[in-house]
């Protein structure tokens, strides 16, 4: 059976998860004005090759981001620039400081979902899919306004779609510009946190991010704050749609609920399979290095090419019955984290929360279902796939 997409407000452009197939793997799309790559292969291919399909991107969308954003973005960089920052960066998601977090996501899960037993009513996303790796997160860089946090991430993920930087158009200008002043505070309030850790060094993530160095190389604090802002947001928004969305997936079909349910050892699967189905970033971005051959078609050197993540995760050439949601589905080789230099860092912190809130949800409501008469919610957005609302029913 497949996934209805239908049923859920998923953004109407995402056609190929509603069974459309683009007729060609790589094409120019005059709307956005830049290629786009929908096959699973050459998809695979522009991320593993980063001395063809350069990451630094900004500099060929329509509309331009002010610099003091880009310090320390590592998802604008290419080797071997992003290699000493990645290594900078990538020692505080080593597998021994994540494994070590797992007791306190057990802790925060649970003390969420008391909180929903004494409240006696349930939204998926409020009351767990968002506050749970966000303060998991917050903890790591020792900060704590968690109400500045998601109010940033939310205003990114409705406000700044990734189209719009690549296509402009009326007003896109603006309104980027516009968010983009609308997340000062947060900015503010992370060098103020990055100066007192210079000040009085903690046990914490920024302190760390202030002290690294790698072969003679530090951080500046505008860089810190860059890391910390992506961190903080990209990082928790992918984890709450993660959870968001393999739950939708699980309610969509009851009788693979219950069978994740008895076999927990499916949760993992189920986990990967909602990836792939619903991938939080459906799209990435990519400029040509030099004149390219890919997909049939050639494509010249300084031009913006869109990896959609979300079609390649569909293509029937890579996998059988593409549209169906299969938690035993294996191999599940799906291109959501990325491929190669840029495979995102977060991987296994986000797996990790997935797994514990799965199970979690499983084992307190074994009759786990969303509201019929208050319908999941998705955010409106062309590039970015999460639950915005999910109304839960506490008959247990």
């Amino acid at each position: 059976m497949s996934i209805v997409i239908e049923r859920w407000n998923v953004h109407p452009g995402s056609t190929w998860m509603r069974g459309v197939r683009p007729e060609k793997p790589v094409e120019f799309n005059e709307a956005l004005g830049a290629w786009c790559a929908y096959g699973y292969q050459e998809v695979q291919r522009i991320l593993a090759d980063h001395e063809t399909f350069s990451a630094r991107t900004a500099d060929l969308a329509a509309v331009q981001v002010d610099e003091k954003f880009m310090a320390g973005d590592i998802s604008q960089m290419d080797p071997p620039e992003q290699t000493m920052y990645r290594k900078l960066i990538g020692r505080a998601f080593s597998p021994r400081i994540i494994t070590n977090l797992e007791p306190q996501i057990h802790k925060v899960t649970g003390e969420l979902l008391d909180a929903v037993d004494e409240k006696g009513s349930f939204e998926l996303v409020a009351d767990l899919a968002y506050p749970l790796p966000v303060r998991i997160i917050a903890d790591l860089l020792g900060v704590d306004d968690l109400d500045l946090f998601k109010g940033a991430a939310f205003d990114i993920v409705e406000n700044m779609a990734g189209i719009d930087f690549v296509a402009g158009g009326e007003n896109a200008e603006e309104q980027i510009h516009s968010a983009e002043q609308r997340l000062q505070p947060l900015l503010d309030y992370m060098l103020e946190q990055v100066l007192a850790r210079r000040r009085s060094p903690r046990e914490d993530l920024l302190t760390y991010l202030t002290q690294v160095e790698e072969d003679g190389n530090r951080l500046t604090d505008n860089e810190i704050v860059n890391v910390a802002n992506v961190l903080l947001i990209t990082g928790h928004i992918t984890s709450t749609m993660m959870l968001g969305n393999t739950m939708a997936c699980l309610d969509a079909e009851p009788d693979k609920l219950a069978r994740v349910r008895e076999d927990r050892s499916l949760v993992p699967g189920a986990i990967e399979e909602a990836l792939r189905l619903l991938p939080p970033a459906a799209v990435l971005s990519r400029g040509t290095r030099r004149d390219v051959e890919i997909g049939g078609v050639t494509i010249p050197e300084g031009q913006m090419i869109l990896p959609w993540v979300a079609a390649a995760n569909r293509d029937p050439l890579q996998f059988e019955r593409p549209d169906e949601f299969l938690p035993d589905r294996s191999p599940n080789d799906h291109v959501v984290f990325g491929h190669g230099v840029h495979y995102c860092l977060g991987t296994r912190l986000a797996r990790l929360e997935g797994r514990i809130a799965v199970n979690a949800l499983l084992d307190r409501y074994p009759d786990f279902r969303s509201d019929p008469d208050r319908p999941t919610e998705f955010f409106p957005s062309p590039d970015m796939v999460g639950v915005r609302t999910m109304p839960v029913l506490l008959d247990r």
